[in-house]
C-alpha cells in the first residue's frame, strides 16, 4: 500500500475474491477480527446466488458484486464467537460498520454491513444489507451450533421464510428461494446421472 492508499481502497480495488479471502485471513492475524470459516460459507453462499441472480434476472446487474462480497467478508469483523450476550449480538454490527470506517470504508459500505441484521438498520435498508442477511440466515442456519445441529436445506428454506423472515421485507427472499430451489434441482440431477 502507499502512503495515501487505504486499507480500503486496498482492500476493495483487489476483484479476486479468493485473494480478498486471503487479504481477510492476514487481518484477522493482526488485528484480531472475527474471521473463520462460517465467513468463507457465507461469502460462497452469496457468491453462488450473485451468480444466479446475474444469469436468471438481468435487471440484478447493477449488483456490484466486489463491493457486496467485500461486505461480506467483513461485515462480521466484530462478531463474538458463540456469544449469548443478547447485548454484544445486538452491537457487533453497529462496532463492526465504526472500525470499518476507521479504515477507509466509506459511509455507505460500512451502513451495508450494518445492516447485516436489523438491530440498527430496520428501515431505508441498503439492497446490498438485504443481500448480507440473507445469505447470513441461511447459511447459520446450514452450520452446526453449540445449542444445535446443522440443519438440512430443506428445513433452513422453511425456517427462513416462516420464522426468520416473517412480517420483515428482505427484497431478496423470493428470489433466494427461488435460487436454493434451483440449486437443489441441480444437485439431485447430478446424483440421478
Amino acid at each position: 500500500m502507499t502512503g495515501e492508499e487505504t486499507f480500503a481502497s486496498y482492500f476493495l480495488s483487489e476483484v479476486d475474491w479468493t485473494k480478498k479471502l486471503n487479504i481477510v485471513y492476514f487481518l484477522k492475524k493482526k488485528t484480531g477480527i472475527y474471521y473463520d470459516n462460517s465467513v468463507v460459507f457465507k461469502t460462497a453462499i452469496l457468491k453462488l446466488f450473485l451468480d444466479y441472480l446475474h444469469q436468471e434476472y438481468q435487471e440484478e446487474k447493477e449488483i456490484d458484486d466486489n463491493l457486496v462480497l467485500s461486505a461480506r467478508l467483513l461485515c462480521d469483523c466484530k462478531k463474538v464467537l458463540n456469544s449469548r450476550n443478547h447485548e454484544e449480538i445486538k452491537s457487533y454490527a453497529g462496532k463492526g460498520a465504526e472500525l470499518l470506517s476507521l479504515l477507509g470504508f466509506d459511509k455507505r459500505f460500512c451502513r451495508i454491513c450494518e445492516g447485516v441484521n436489523r438491530y440498527t438498520i430496520k428501515e431505508n435498508r441498503e439492497p446490498e444489507s438485504d443481500l448480507l442477511e440473507i445469505v447470513d440466515h441461511f447459511g447459520g442456519m446450514l452450520l452446526d451450533r453449540p445449542e444445535r445441529i446443522a440443519m438440512d436445506v430443506d428445513e433452513a428454506l422453511i425456517l427462513l421464510v416462516n420464522r426468520n423472515f416473517k412480517g420483515k421485507y428482505n427484497r431478496y427472499l423470493d428470489k433466494f428461494v427461488e435460487f436454493v430451489n434451483y440449486a437443489e434441482t441441480l444437485e439431485i440431477a447430478k446424483e440421478v446421472e
